[in-house]
């Protein structure tokens, strides 16, 4: 079972047991989880809509432009004024039944609105806040109409909700720069209630609510018990709502899947990003701007193109996850045009080809380079749907590696459905298609197969790095049992007389390994290559005199980019026992510059890893070895390097603009798996 399906464990009833909740932890079996999550499976294509106060000031706050449902904080407008908005806000062409409309003829199943963003204004009537549509000019519920549209159509109404609330007196924390807002007095428990009744209010009055979306979640004051409680909250008050993985605590930044052993709701949620491969037995969605913000900003004209947004559909549909893509409507209740148009051009794809998306599962093949495939399994057989984005030009569409018995072909966009020439070539199935291209976007082949898919997939070659000094342990493996690995270390193409692949073995010298799956008759894949490099390692120096820590450099600045630390004066300098300094610090707009030198015990490969939000950057020797600079979101990049015994100087640049602020630094080699440098390796020198 998953992390994201572990609903029952008894570490989850033990604590809300402790907090003497009148409500019961949800129990439910494998199965009864399957038929909770069979309406979203099926779905694969939701609307997000980000729409609050923030859309009056359209992203443009004095002299900055690029603002949007975040405006409070990145223009730091104090509470009094950003209060001011409600004023402004009424969207008298706001139509509910045009918005749902059009997420209907685009293809999306459900719509996921935001009740409330971390600005703590609510798009719904409610009884515990004047903070709420009531008090603007428009006086409707928005929540209602919508939800009433959404009924009309068959659409799942949805709600996104933020944990995080910057307007609630006893929300904490405060803001870094609101020095005007005294703490005193608040109470975090008592915000707690104050959200559940809203949560209550949001699942009573309005029908059948398909998902809690819950955001804002990684701020210390919320704790994993937290979550698990509200989680359990939830689903009493409708058992049937799916709720995503951010009401606890484990999330992994954009990346958005939920860290082994926490708590992990119903999906995984990747911001702004598409996982790489495939998330065998993971639910998960990615959510995804149109343009580069969430709420409105009407400069922003950096929009996506309809094809993009076809081909991002069919790509995270193909490995498993759902598309949300979002809208950000403006003050008056509009969706932009270049939103409307996108929606449109969705729309006419997914009246053809939604067979492709809507039900179906991840693709049987890691990897195809002119498209993506998606699969859905019928009685007997198999229809395996593949999506074209590169048309070949030579009009012959190469399958690699696919061993199935083939029943027939044909173009999803013909209503006649006339069969395509199919022969097998070797490791590969090839398909002749029309010279003409159903759709410049991506034109759908169906490829009905007997049973399920036997997939002769290129074998994988792997070993601790792709540089060694001595010696290096290197292994072939394959997915499936019916071929046998064969590969060469010459660099020349395995054939039937190459050396047959047992076990793992030891290269010592640089070399090209070739290695593929064969059948009795030749090879029944494709051929993979890796190059694998004998390097020197860097000698390391013997110093006296050094004491244990960091020395570490405090600077206050804002900045898009690592600064220029040569001329700054910083703020504060002292010894760091741990990189926990900017996870400590509450202001924003920082920079930490770290050195000293780290302790190397044996000759090897190292691999490090820098994990960072903002940018950052490792220098080992002065030599930049990862270069992590620049505005982004929580995430890591690795490299490697050569290193001998002895002392290396090493030194991290870390800035944190606005948002999470995290550092870390994790290495490996052949010796040890990946773990957090021990500080007792790393030391300085005045």
């Amino acid at each position: 079972m998953n992390i994201l399906k572990l609903l029952t464990t008894l570490s989850l009833i033990t604590v809300l047991a402790c907090q003497n909740q009148n409500y019961a932890p949800i129990q439910e079996t494998e199965e009864e989880h399957d038929a909770r999550m069979e309406w979203w499976r099926e779905a694969r294509f939701g609307l997000f809509i980000h729409w609050g106060l923030y859309a009056v000031p359209a992203g443009e706050w004095e002299s900055g432009t690029n603002h949007a449902e975040w405006i409070r904080t990145t223009a730091q407008i104090p509470l009094e004024t950003y209060d001011q908005f409600l004023n402004d806000f009424n969207p008298t062409k706001f139509n509910a039944e045009s918005w749902v409309s059009m997420a209907k003829d685009a293809g999306m199943k459900y719509i996921v609105i935001t009740s409330k963003h971390h600005d703590g204004f609510c798009l719904w009537n409610s009884k515990y806040t004047d903070f709420d549509i009531m008090s603007t000019p428009f006086k409707r519920d928005i929540m209602q109409e919508l939800s009433d549209a959404c009924a009309k159509e068959g659409i799942k109404m949805c709600w996104y909700h933020s944990i995080m609330d910057w307007h609630h007196p006893d929300y904490l924390p405060r803001r870094g720069w609101e020095n005007d807002r005294t703490t005193s007095g608040a109470e975090f428990d008592r915000y707690v209630t104050y959200m559940k009744k809203q949560l209550k209010e949001l699942l009573s009055k309005y029908g059948d609510i398909g998902v809690l979306w819950f955001d804002g979640e990684w701020e210390s004051t919320w704790t994993s018990e937290y979550g698990t409680d509200l989680y359990h909250y939830v689903r009493n008050l409708q058992p049937d709502i799916l709720v995503n993985n951010r009401v606890g605590v484990g999330r992994s930044g954009m990346a958005g899947l939920t860290e082994e052993g926490e708590f992990g709701g119903d999906f995984g949620t990747p911001e702004q990003t598409i996982p790489a491969t495939g998330l065998p037995d993971v639910d998960w969605e990615t959510c995804m701007t149109m343009n580069r913000h969430w709420g409105y900003n009407r400069l922003d004209k950096d929009f996506k193109s309809s094809t993009d947004l076809i081909q991002k559909l069919a790509d995270i549909v193909s490995k498993g996850g759902n598309f949300l893509l979002n809208v950000g409507p403006t003050a008056e209740g509009l969706f932009p045009q270049e939103s409307v148009d996108r929606l449109r051009d969705i729309g006419v794809w997914m009246k053809t080809n939604g067979e492709s998306i809507y039900g179906t599962l991840a693709s049987p093949f890691s990897q195809l380079e002119w498209g993506r495939c998606t699969q859905k399994p019928m009685e007997e057989s198999t229809r395996l749907y593949f999506h074209i984005f590169d048309w070949p030009e030579n009009g012959k569409l190469t399958i690699p590696g696919l061993g199935s018995e083939l029943i027939r072909a044909y173009l999803l966009a013909d209503p006649q459905q006339d069969e395509l020439k199919m022969e097998k070539d070797r490791d590969a199935v090839v398909i002749y298609l029309p010279d003409d291209q159903p759709n410049v976007a991506n034109s759908v082949v169906i490829v009905d197969i007997v049973g399920e898919p036997i997939i002769y997939e290129a074998p994988s070659i792997s070993a601790h790095n792709r540089s060694f000094i001595d010696q290096l342990e290197v292994t072939i493996s394959k997915k499936e049992a019916q071929t046998t690995l064969r590969y060469t270390i010459d660099g020349t193409l395995p054939t039937l007389e190459s050396t047959e692949y047992k076990t793992p073995f030891l290269i010592t010298n640089s070399t090209t390994i070739s290695a593929a799956c064969f059948d009795d008759q030749g090879p029944v894949s494709s051929t993979t290559q890796e190059a694998f490099i004998q390097v020197e390692p860097k000698p390391g120096k013997s110093l006296s005199s050094l004491k244990s820590g960091l020395l570490y450099y405090y600077y206050h600045g804002e900045w898009d980019k690592i600064p220029e630390f040569n001329g700054l004066s910083s703020k504060q300098q002292g010894v760091a026992s741990s990189f926990e300094l900017a996870k400590e610090t509450t202001q924003e707009n920082f920079a930490i510059d770290y050195q000293g030198f780290i302790t190397i015990t044996s000759d090897d490969v190292y691999t490090f890893y820098l994990s960072s939000d903002d940018g950052s950057r490792l220098y080992i020797n002065e030599e930049i070895i990862i270069d992590h600079d620049g505005l982004h979101s929580a995430s890591v990049k690795k490299a490697d390097i050569a290193l001998g015994k002895g002392l290396h100087a090493i030194r991290i640049s870390f800035f944190e603009k606005t948002g999470g602020n995290t550092l870390e630094l994790e290495w490996s080699s052949t010796q040890f798996e990946k773990q957090a440098i021990p500080f007792e390796k790393l030391q300085h020198r005045r």
